[in-house]
């Protein structure tokens, strides 16, 4: 099966004029990127654009890529600039969108339900973490996201962010506290 072929054979593949090499690198990559721009962005919508942006400013600059660090670190940084991209455009360009025929359209907008594969047990709890995760300033939104929701190492969060791993965990411990003090002020208002 051709995805089991490790990163640093596909880019070489790819250096080498073989196109279907990127195609394996989506096809191995897609999910994990589109879950991070669903949860950074909470908009399925806009997630879907910035995963889509991600593989093609990957594509342009794939050979570049010094294999210094892991290919889908190097990915992740590039979903996260996407995304906090995406979160400085008015709310209202996000509202519409035009076709391929070239007439705008709205589009509807999702709800701020949380989705069903989260990890806590009860909707209230797991509205209460979105609803905080988008209180907290975007440096550390994107910590918690990367280490708790999508489950990378300090190491990866620092590559990823390009920031040291003492600045990470000290994100991650303040991220935590706001968070807890954002739910318990949510979770008491219900």
């Amino acid at each position: 099966m051709v995805h089991t072929l490790d990163d640093i054979s596909l880019l070489d593949r790819f250096n080498n004029g073989d196109q279907s090499a990127f195609e394996i690198i989506v096809l191995k990559y897609q999910d994990r990127i589109y879950n991070l721009c669903r949860h950074m962005l909470g908009n399925i919508h806009d997630a879907e654009e910035a995963a889509q942006d991600t593989f093609i400013k990957a594509y342009r600059n794939l050979g570049k890529f010094a294999p210094k660090a892991s290919l889908y670190t190097w990915l992740y940084r590039i979903a996260v600039n996407t995304c906090l991209d995406y979160k400085k455009k008015p709310f209202f360009e996000s509202l519409f969108k035009t076709s391929d025929e070239g007439a705008e359209y709205l589009v509807e907008q999702v709800s701020d339900e949380p989705s069903p594969e989260r990890l806590y047990e009860s909707k209230q709890t797991g509205y209460a973490l979105q609803k905080s995760l988008k209180q907290l300033s975007p440096k550390l939104s994107v910590v918690i996201i990367l280490k708790e929701i999508e489950g990378l190492s300090y190491e990866e969060v620092s590559e990823v962010l390009d920031i040291s791993i003492g600045t990470v965990k000290s994100r991650i411990s303040r991220a935590r506290e706001e968070l807890r003090e954002l739910m318990k002020e949510i979770m008491e208002q219900k």
